[in-house]
């Protein structure tokens, strides 16, 4: 077989073994840096997708609690602004009283029930046994004040004991707090006039606050009571949920204001 016949079968295959000879060394002697560097430049793009993925969730991922707190944030402003605008129209069902819109600005989880802290003091006119009104009646009245800020007696406080009656009927008595979203009236009467369902307001025998200012409404009474006739009053005011009342002047001139033997 002549040396051109050789190479025209067997070159060709020759060759292809000496590349792939010479790539495999080449391979190791450059510890495939080269291999790899080819490798790089041909999975760049799609490198540079997935790069540009993950990159766009994880600012998705941290958007997202800024997103929720902004919402969260947006909905509680629509609710104070719900709950102020519930209280200005019911300030303006009473046009011939004056007062200072206050927000609540502190609240002590162990005395809940007991007192609340208003954003308003001496500075605005606020004055010690002021009326605060909430949203629909009564929440209590100024014990103390500051230039800046004023504490309220809650009438959910057993200490309280406001002069009260019931509407319908002019039955007379005293609302006590319970530690909670109810009162209870006791009444003067041995025998009253009351039944679920009537309103309750400040009465004319009040030491400290005005008469007729709206308390509550009766949802159970009990005429067989050991101590004497009471009824159950649920409060008017969410005083559970307050965060923002009126103060009023109190312009109280009844005589019984110098009787300690009467409710506040």
């Amino acid at each position: 077989m002549g040396t051109r016949t050789w190479w025209n079968r067997y070159g060709s295959q020759l060759a292809l073994l000496s590349l792939a000879v010479f790539t495999a060394l080449w391979v190791r002697q450059t510890q495939g840096a080269a291999l790899f560097e080819v490798y790089y430049w041909i999975t760049r793009p799609f490198q540079i997708q997935s790069e540009q993925r993950l990159e766009q969730q994880q600012q998705a991922e941290s958007l997202n609690p800024i997103i929720q707190g902004l919402e969260a944030r947006v909905e509680e402003l629509e609710q104070q602004n719900k709950r102020l605008g519930e209280l200005v129209d019911y300030v303006s069902t009473r046009p011939n009283f004056k007062g200072v819109v206050a927000p609540v600005i502190a609240r002590s989880p162990d005395h809940w029930w007991q007192q609340i802290t208003l954003g308003r003091g001496s500075q605005a006119g606020v004055k010690e046994n002021a009326l605060v009104i909430g949203p629909g009646g009564l929440v209590g009245r100024i014990i103390s004040v500051t230039p800046n800020t004023s504490k309220v007696l809650l009438v959910t406080d057993p200490t309280s004991r406001i002069g009260v009656a019931v509407a319908r009927s002019r039955q007379m008595g005293y609302l006590q707090g319970l530690n909670n979203n109810q009162g209870v009236m006791v009444f003067f009467n041995t025998v009253p006039d009351v039944q679920p369902g009537d309103v309750v307001t400040t009465s004319v025998f009040s030491q400290i606050l005005p008469p007729g200012w709206p308390v509550g409404k009766v949802v159970s009474v009990d005429i067989n009571k050991a101590t004497g006739p009471e009824a159950a009053i649920a409060f008017f005011a969410p005083l559970d949920s307050l965060e923002w009342v009126v103060v009023y002047q109190n312009q109280q001139q009844s005589s019984a204001l110098n009787n300690p033997s009467l409710p506040e």
